[in-house]
Order: C-alpha cells, then sequence, then structure tokens
C-alpha cells in the first residue's frame, strides 16, 4: 500500500500541476452531478410511489373511458348509474362510486377563471380516498346543498387570488353563489390544487340540462383477488353495454397496476439519464487517464532519479495510482457538493411552482456511493499510466530528453 510520504509526494505533484488538475476535476465532476441530481429526484419520487402503495388507494379500481384520464373529457363514452349498478353486483366488489368533471367559471375578488369542477358522493368517498387526499380545515361536503370544497391553492396568497379565500366565504361558479365550507390537503400540482370539489347531488342542479356522464367510476373491491375482480367488472360491463370482447370502449385498472406502470415509465427515464451520465463518465476517465499518461512523459527523468535512489516498481506505481485515484475522489466530493445543491434549488423552485411531490431524496448512501464511485473510476483510469510508468529503466529514464 501506498506510505504517507509517497503520498505527500504525490500530492505536492498535484499542486505543482494545479491546472491540468482542476481540468481533470472539472471533467470528472460534471458527470458526477448529473448522476447525483437526477438520482436524488428518481428516488424522491419512488419513495412517492412507494407512498401511493401503502395508501388507503391499494384496494380500489379505476373504470375509466378507453385511453386513459386525458381522454375522459372529450370522450364520447357514456357512463351512468345503470354501469354502477352492474359494478356492484360483481362478486368480490364492496362498493363503488363514480364522479363527474365539468370545467367552470369561478369569480370571486372581482377576478375570473376557469378551472375543473370535480363531484363526488360524500357518502362513498371512493374517488377521493384513490386519489389520496383528504380535507386539512374545514369539513365534509353534505349531499346536494350550495356549497363547495377547494383545493389548496385557494388558500394561498397570490396562488390563484391576491387574498386567500376564507372558510364560510362565497364564491361564484357558472354565476352560482356557493359557500366553501373546506379546503382539500395539499396535491402537488398546480392543476389538481386548482380544483374544486361538490357533492354528485348538486352536480345535477348545477348542469340540469347536461346528459351528464361519469368520467371516472371507482370501485372498492376484495384485495386478495384483483385481478380476477378486474376481470369480471370488465365481463359485467360488456354485458351492460352490449360490446364485444376486444371491443371494450372503456379500461380497468387496479391501482397498484397505474403505479407499477408510472414506476416501470420511471425506471427507463431515470435509467436512460443515468445512462447519459455514464458516458460523461467514461469520457472524463479517459481524459483522466490522458492526463496521467502526459504526467508519466514529463516525469520520466523525475522517475528515473527516484528509483535510482531505491524507490521500487510498486512505489512508482502507486504515486501514479494515488494520484489519479485523488483526483477521483476530489472531483466525486465536489459533484456531490454540486448536485446537492442543485437538486435542492431544483426541488424548492419546484414546490414553489406547485409541484411539491416532485422533490429529492438525498441518502447517506447516495453520496457515499457518489464518491465512491467517482474515486474508484480515477483510480482505474490512472491504473495503465502508473503501471507503465513503474516499469521505466532507470538509467533509460535519467537519458531520457
Amino acid at each position: 500500500m501506498i506510505s504517507k510520504e509517497t503520498a505527500r509526494y504525490s500530492l505536492r505533484n498535484l499542486k505543482q500541476r494545479k491546472t491540468r488538475s482542476f481540468f481533470t476535476i472539472l471533467s470528472i465532476f460534471i458527470g458526477i452531478s448529473t448522476i447525483f441530481l437526477f438520482v436524488s429526484f428518481g428516488l424522491g419520487l419512488y419513495s412517492y410511489v412507494g407512498e401511493l402503495t401503502e395508501s388507503s388507494s391499494a384496494d380500489k379500481v379505476i373504470i375509466q373511458p378507453k385511453g386513459g384520464s386525458i381522454t375522459m373529457f372529450d370522450s364520447n363514452v357514456q357512463f351512468d348509474d345503470d354501469d354502477l349498478a352492474a359494478i356492484k353486483k360483481v362478486p368480490g366488489v364492496y362498493d363503488v362510486s363514480g364522479s363527474y368533471f365539468k370545467t367552470v367559471e369561478v369569480k370571486a375578488q372581482d377576478k375570473r377563471l376557469y378551472t375543473l369542477l370535480f363531484s363526488y358522493d360524500p357518502k362513498k368517498p371512493l374517488v377521493m380516498e384513490v386519489s389520496n387526499v383528504e380535507i386539512y380545515v374545514g369539513r365534509e361536503l353534505s349531499g346536494d346543498k350550495k356549497e363547495v370544497l377547494l383545493g389548496y391553492n385557494y388558500g394561498v396568497p397570490n396562488k390563484i387570488f391576491p387574498k386567500p379565500i376564507e372558510l364560510n366565504e362565497n364564491i361564484e361558479i357558472n354565476g352560482e353563489k356557493m359557500k366553501v365550507i373546506g379546503f382539500i390537503e395539499e396535491v402537488g400540482t398546480p392543476q389538481d390544487d386548482a380544483q374544486i370539489y361538490i357533492a354528485n347531488d348538486y352536480m345535477s342542479k348545477l348542469f340540469p340540462d347536461d346528459n351528464l356522464s361519469y368520467g371516472w367510476i371507482v370501485a372498492k373491491v376484495d384485495i386478495n383477488d384483483i385481478e380476477g375482480v378486474v376481470a369480471k367488472i370488465e365481463k359485467a360491463l360488456r354485458n351492460e353495454r352490449n360490446l364485444d370482447e376486444g371491443k371494450e370502449d372503456f379500461s380497468v385498472q387496479s391501482f397498484n397496476d397505474m403505479v407499477e406502470g408510472f414506476s416501470t415509465a420511471l425506471n427507463i427515464i431515470v435509467g436512460f439519464i443515468i445512462l447519459i451520465a455514464l458516458i460523461s463518465v467514461l469520457v472524463s476517465a479517459v481524459n483522466t487517464a490522458n492526463t496521467m499518461i502526459t504526467s508519466v512523459l514529463e516525469r520520466v527523468k523525475e522517475i528515473g532519479v527516484i528509483k535510482s535512489i531505491g524507490a521500487k516498481n510498486s512505489d512508482v506505481f502507486w504515486i501514479f495510482l494515488f494520484e489519479s485515484g485523488f483526483l477521483g475522489f476530489v472531483a466525486g466530493v465536489v459533484g456531490v457538493l454540486i448536485g446537492w445543491g442543485l437538486a435542492s434549488l431544483g426541488g424548492f423552485i419546484l414546490d414553489n411552482l406547485g409541484y411539491g411531490f416532485l422533490q429529492p431524496d438525498f441518502p447517506l448512501v447516495l453520496f457515499v456511493g457518489c464518491i465512491v464511485f467517482a474515486t474508484i473510476t480515477g483510480a482505474i483510469s490512472g491504473v495503465w499510466p502508473a503501471r507503465n510508468a513503474s516499469k521505466i529503466n532507470p538509467v533509460d529514464a535519467l537519458r531520457y530528453e
């Protein structure tokens, strides 16, 4: 192993060549910072997904127009109470409820805006459970009264209105004055935190001339046989809607299936980004190897001198290996610090923009792993130059010009 004297000698050489050392460190820490940045956000998203998986949503099944939630606003697919009844009869289904969605005009404090009005059955709040949100101030809806729950951002100044909306304050929805009875806890996205919630019964009164159709149907099912219940729901809906198998205009997904699909997409995205960062680190390793090769060529006579006064091949090998490994270590520390700073800043900005769920996670293993990875990368890139340096003949080295 390397001695203290050899380590001091190596550090003195790096200090004398500080410009070259700086650019070598720069090339490595950019890649390490990138890896740290994206892995921290990826871990944060995995934690968020884990929280959802462990929530009360695990026993829920979601039925929506085929194509997913994006198409439910402009789809011709109609879900009605007959569909609810058909699903309710399926063995393994304990409860079922639907929700309406409408874009509405909201007026308050002399300001007008358009947002999503979301309705559910307060007696069967399955849709709220699958969304994993609760009321943090106020009370639950009580039926067909002119009362609403507001998303989190309505209670924050300058998020939606200049002043926060207060409990028991009235706001206008499509010209109807309605009483604010509570606020939903923060979801983490501007769209979700700007939604307004009313009871299904009052949605029918607010839009008496519309042929309302459920945008979502949520069923609470036997958690021990979710796949079997999903298949039975699909069959029941096909029969109710007179559809052939394979020609369904709806999709039935368990909440866990949706989470797994999101996790798979997340794995691909994070993996691709890390691959790009690893390519950057590989290029940095080549640059480090080039730096060490140049250092060996510049110090041939120096190597001859230290060998002639008794240094062994292993001593010379460890001198150059320590230098490359130390450059990697410093690059790792700097890269981790910069990556941590950028990730923290990014999390702060995203939180202020309303995307509170997009927060980085900083486990100790991420810090240590990135530094160790950078150190090993630097050391490996210096193995070949160090080996060549250790084999230099001292006589030939002293004659080298």
